[in-house]
């Protein structure tokens, strides 16, 4: 299998809003808008985000927004995206932050809560 590219569909409430963030934010643009989605890439990677509208007929979530998703983009300076994020008014929902094993992260969330992380791996201390 040869796979050519990535797409990540997420269904949320209003995908004008998170696309938004994510063309604001952390530099998508908008490549195809329909009815009822919107598909966001970057010249720099294969991933395309695709914004799909929930159905309003359908029931709620019991969580709003993708339950469970976090969409995760590996960067390679976090500190200066934090700093960028924070001059624009980014949603930050936590700051960088060294997890266990050397993965650094900081996270926001747009308004459909859409959860999204920024990581960059550095070795331990001492690695």
């Amino acid at each position: 299998m040869r796979i050519l590219g990535t797409a990540i569909a997420l269904t949320v409430r209003d995908p004008t809003a998170s696309s938004k963030i994510f063309c604001t934010h952390l530099g998508f643009r908008e490549t195809v808008t329909g009815e009822d989605f919107i598909c966001l890439e970057r010249d720099d990677t294969d991933l395309e985000i695709v914004l799909l509208q929930r159905d309003p007929e359908s029931p709620p979530p019991l969580i709003p927004g993708p339950a469970g998703v976090t969409l995760s983009l590996t960067v390679a300076d976090i500190a200066v995206e934090h700093q960028r994020l924070l001059e624009e008014g980014a949603p930050l929902t936590t700051h960088p932050h060294r997890a266990p094993g050397g993965l650094w992260l900081l996270s926001m969330r747009d308004p459909n809560g859409v959860e999204i992380q920024l990581t960059q791996w550095t070795p331990p201390s001492g690695a």
